[in-house]
C-alpha cells in the first residue's frame, strides 16, 4: 500500500508540473517574427497605414505601418 501511495504521488505530482508549466497536449503555439525594415519607394510623410501598407506590398512585402516621431514608413512581413 505505502508503495502505491508513493507511485501516486509522483505521478500527481508530475501532472501538476505539466499543467503549471504548459506543457500539457497541444500547449505549444509559437508565433512567427515579423520583421520590419523602412520603405525605400515611401516619400513624404506617412499619415495614413493602408497608404504605407500599398507601397509596401509593391517592394514585396506583406504590409506597413507608419512609425516614430517623424512618421516615416516601415515595411513588414514574417520572417
Amino acid at each position: 500500500m505505502e508503495g502505491f501511495m508513493r507511485m501516486f504521488s509522483t505521478f500527481f505530482v508530475a501532472i501538476l508540473l505539466l499543467v503549471a508549466t504548459g506543457m500539457g497536449p497541444n500547449a505549444m503555439v509559437t508565433e512567427a517574427r515579423t520583421c520590419e525594415t523602412l520603405s525605400h519607394k515611401f516619400k513624404g510623410t506617412c499619415l495614413r497605414e493602408s497608404n504605407c501598407a500599398s507601397v509596401c506590398q509593391t517592394e514585396g512585402f506583406s504590409g506597413g505601418d507608419c512609425r516614430g516621431l517623424r512618421r516615416r514608413c516601415f515595411c513588414t512581413k514574417h520572417c
